[in-house]
């Protein structure tokens, strides 16, 4: 099915880092649910809606591809990624090696002033778990605090990794809907990981990340399964 949709996130650009901002307008719409799994990202469409032409879209639909939101089917085209509960959970196990380690780092000798970033990225956490904010802003936060602890490391190939997953993991949880039925839930179980690494537990800090996000990772795939289940045959 050929993308047809009103403008949203594919509104008109200017010339300015094009590919890059195609890239944003399209992560965008396909992590909100836009541009939903299986969809197939016609670039003439894409460019129309996006007032360009056909080479900055399939330029960033490369990007996406290297990020994990799209697939490339030869001889035709670029596809919304659709996931298997073994993606996801594969997906959550790097996730763990990669902030276990930076975590650890951090706490050894990364940037102490990370320590009040992460306690104010808390505050937003609950902030947007208020009415009013969507979940996809809910998600992007959630996700800021890591690319904190990343950032803080002091090691840029931690933060790196981290941003080639980033909105890969942001579409898996959009896909399930939520983790907790309290947003507010979510915020809270920050608090740990803020609370070992205030004390340079690097021990703590291990054991509160890889609890943090073990459960989300079991979360994740148990609601997508039950998700794949309920599908019609």
């Amino acid at each position: 099915m050929d993308v047809d949709t009103d403008a949203g996130e594919l509104g008109p650009l200017d010339r300015e880092g094009l590919v890059q901002r195609v890239a944003r307008r399209l992560s965008k719409a396909i992590v909100s649910g836009q541009l939903p799994a299986g969809q197939r990202l016609s670039e003439s469409v894409i460019a129309r809606r996006l007032g360009t032409s056909r080479a900055p879209v399939r330029e960033a639909a490369r990007l996406l591809e290297n990020s994990g939101l799209v697939t490339y089917q030869p001889n035709r085209g670029f596809f919304v990624r659709s996931f298997t509960p073994t993606e996801l959970d594969n997906l959550y196990e790097f996730r763990i090696v990669i902030e276990l380690a930076a975590v650890r780092r951090l706490i050894r000798e990364g940037d102490r002033q990370t320590v009040p970033a992460l306690c104010a990225q808390i505050d937003v956490l609950h902030r947007v778990a208020e009415p009013g904010h969507d979940m996809l802003t809910q998600v992007e936060a959630d996700m800021q605090f890591h690319r904190l602890i990343c950032n803080g490391a002091g090691n840029p190939r931690f933060l790196a990794t981290f941003e080639q997953i980033a909105l890969e993991t942001e579409l898996t949880i959009m896909l399930i809907g939520k983790l907790y039925d309290d947003a507010h839930r979510l915020a809270d179980t920050h608090v740990p990981i803020v609370e070992a690494i205030q004390a340079g537990d690097a021990p703590a800090a291990s054991d509160a990340m890889f609890h943090h996000l073990d459960v989300a990772r079991s979360l994740v795939t148990e609601q997508f399964r039950k998700l794949e289940g309920e599908k019609p045959l």
